[in-house]
Protein backbone atom coordinates (compact mmCIF):
# COMPACT_ATOMS: atom_id res chain seq x y z
CA UNK A 1 0.00 0.00 0.00
CA UNK A 2 2.77 2.16 0.91
CA UNK A 3 4.72 1.51 -2.43
CA UNK A 4 1.14 2.14 -4.07
CA UNK A 5 1.20 5.62 -2.92
CA UNK A 6 4.50 6.50 -3.16
CA UNK A 7 4.15 5.49 -7.24
CA UNK A 8 1.08 7.37 -6.95
CA UNK A 9 3.04 10.34 -5.70
CA UNK A 10 4.99 10.18 -7.89
CA UNK A 11 3.35 10.06 -10.98
CA UNK A 12 1.10 13.25 -9.99
CA UNK A 13 4.89 15.15 -9.78
CA UNK A 14 5.85 14.17 -13.15
CA UNK A 15 2.27 14.94 -14.65
CA UNK A 16 2.62 18.42 -12.66
CA UNK A 17 6.16 18.97 -14.16
CA UNK A 18 4.61 18.31 -17.87
CA UNK A 19 1.79 20.65 -17.78
CA UNK A 20 4.07 23.71 -16.34
CA UNK A 21 5.52 26.11 -18.13
CA UNK A 22 8.61 27.34 -18.68
CA UNK A 23 8.24 31.60 -17.80
CA UNK A 24 11.04 33.61 -18.03
CA UNK A 25 10.05 37.33 -16.65
CA UNK A 26 10.31 40.13 -16.41
CA UNK A 27 10.21 40.89 -20.15
CA UNK A 28 10.18 43.87 -21.85
CA UNK A 29 9.56 43.76 -25.35
CA UNK A 30 9.49 48.01 -25.76
CA UNK A 31 11.32 49.38 -28.39
CA UNK A 32 13.19 52.80 -27.28
CA UNK A 33 12.05 54.59 -30.39
CA UNK A 34 9.71 54.38 -33.53
CA UNK A 35 10.39 53.00 -36.74
CA UNK A 36 8.91 55.50 -39.78
CA UNK A 37 8.50 52.26 -42.64
CA UNK A 38 7.80 53.25 -46.31
CA UNK A 39 4.90 50.85 -48.06
CA UNK A 40 6.57 48.92 -51.27
CA UNK A 41 4.16 48.99 -53.76
CA UNK A 42 2.53 45.31 -52.56
CA UNK A 43 1.13 46.89 -49.60
CA UNK A 44 4.04 45.50 -47.21
CA UNK A 45 6.40 47.16 -44.47
CA UNK A 46 9.42 45.27 -43.35
CA UNK A 47 11.79 46.37 -40.37
CA UNK A 48 15.16 44.84 -40.72
CA UNK A 49 16.31 45.98 -37.07
CA UNK A 50 13.58 44.07 -35.54
CA UNK A 51 13.33 40.91 -38.23
CA UNK A 52 9.21 42.51 -39.25
CA UNK A 53 7.15 42.27 -41.89
CA UNK A 54 3.61 42.36 -42.68
CA UNK A 55 1.24 44.05 -45.44
CA UNK A 56 -0.42 46.81 -44.45
CA UNK A 57 -3.16 47.04 -46.79
CA UNK A 58 -5.94 45.62 -45.14
CA UNK A 59 -5.31 48.44 -42.57
CA UNK A 60 -5.17 50.89 -45.18
CA UNK A 61 -8.30 50.29 -47.10
CA UNK A 62 -9.89 49.62 -43.16
CA UNK A 63 -9.04 53.80 -42.51
CA UNK A 64 -9.79 55.14 -45.96
CA UNK A 65 -12.11 52.75 -47.54
CA UNK A 66 -9.47 52.44 -50.65
CA UNK A 67 -7.95 49.54 -52.02
CA UNK A 68 -4.29 51.72 -53.64
CA UNK A 69 -4.28 54.09 -50.33
CA UNK A 70 -0.71 52.77 -49.02
CA UNK A 71 0.75 53.56 -52.39
CA UNK A 72 3.91 55.84 -51.64
CA UNK A 73 2.33 56.28 -47.80
CA UNK A 74 4.61 55.37 -45.03
CA UNK A 75 3.93 54.19 -41.37
CA UNK A 76 4.85 55.21 -38.15
CA UNK A 77 5.43 52.16 -35.39
CA UNK A 78 6.54 51.26 -32.42
CA UNK A 79 5.66 48.49 -30.03
CA UNK A 80 4.73 48.72 -25.87
CA UNK A 81 6.69 46.62 -22.99
CA UNK A 82 3.83 44.59 -23.58
CA UNK A 83 4.04 43.71 -26.90
CA UNK A 84 1.50 45.19 -28.35
CA UNK A 85 2.33 47.08 -32.11
CA UNK A 86 0.80 50.53 -32.11
CA UNK A 87 0.21 51.73 -35.89
CA UNK A 88 -0.68 55.09 -37.71
CA UNK A 89 0.42 56.90 -40.48
CA UNK A 90 -0.07 60.96 -41.71
CA UNK A 91 -4.11 61.07 -42.42
CA UNK A 92 -5.24 58.34 -40.63
CA UNK A 93 -7.90 58.96 -37.84
CA UNK A 94 -7.03 56.12 -35.83
CA UNK A 95 -4.05 54.36 -33.99
CA UNK A 96 -4.00 50.23 -34.52
CA UNK A 97 -3.05 48.43 -31.89
CA UNK A 98 -2.51 45.36 -32.76
CA UNK A 99 -0.58 41.67 -30.73
CA UNK A 100 1.07 39.17 -32.30
CA UNK A 101 -0.47 36.00 -32.71
CA UNK A 102 1.01 32.86 -34.22
CA UNK A 103 2.75 34.52 -37.77
CA UNK A 104 -0.08 37.05 -37.48
CA UNK A 105 -0.73 40.39 -36.39
CA UNK A 106 -4.60 40.41 -34.78
CA UNK A 107 -5.96 44.06 -33.92
CA UNK A 108 -6.43 44.20 -30.36
CA UNK A 109 -8.21 48.27 -30.54
CA UNK A 110 -8.54 51.13 -32.71
CA UNK A 111 -7.94 54.29 -30.64
CA UNK A 112 -9.76 57.11 -32.46
CA UNK A 113 -7.88 60.23 -31.97
CA UNK A 114 -8.76 62.72 -34.67
CA UNK A 115 -11.68 63.32 -37.10
CA UNK A 116 -9.82 65.18 -39.16
CA UNK A 117 -7.07 63.53 -39.36
CA UNK A 118 -3.16 63.00 -38.05
CA UNK A 119 -1.42 65.45 -39.65
CA UNK A 120 2.08 64.76 -38.34
CA UNK A 121 2.48 61.91 -35.90
CA UNK A 122 5.45 60.92 -33.75
CA UNK A 123 5.62 57.85 -31.26
CA UNK A 124 7.45 58.11 -28.11
CA UNK A 125 8.28 54.77 -25.67
CA UNK A 126 7.37 55.90 -22.11
CA UNK A 127 7.81 53.88 -19.27
CA UNK A 128 4.76 52.74 -18.79
CA UNK A 129 2.68 54.13 -22.17
CA UNK A 130 3.00 55.48 -25.74
CA UNK A 131 3.42 59.07 -26.19
CA UNK A 132 1.40 60.34 -29.63
CA UNK A 133 2.51 63.58 -30.56
CA UNK A 134 0.99 65.83 -33.39
CA UNK A 135 1.46 69.21 -33.46
CA UNK A 136 1.13 70.62 -30.12
CA UNK A 137 -1.54 67.29 -29.10
CA UNK A 138 0.03 64.99 -26.83
CA UNK A 139 -1.71 61.59 -25.52
CA UNK A 140 -1.05 58.70 -23.58
CA UNK A 141 -1.87 55.38 -25.23
CA UNK A 142 -2.34 51.87 -24.06
CA UNK A 143 -3.37 48.95 -25.87
CA UNK A 144 -6.78 49.54 -24.50
CA UNK A 145 -7.14 53.13 -25.53
CA UNK A 146 -6.11 57.05 -24.45
CA UNK A 147 -4.81 56.78 -20.96
CA UNK A 148 -7.30 59.06 -19.10
CA UNK A 149 -9.60 59.92 -21.54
Amino acid sequence: MIRFNLILMFAALMIYAACSTLTLQPADFSWPIESVLPVDDNGNVSEEKYSLEFNTRNMFFEEFQDSTAFIGKEIRLIRDNKGFYYITAQNFKNVYVFKPEDGTLVLNNMVPISETGIKNPAFNQRKDHIELIDGDTKLSLTHEGIEGG
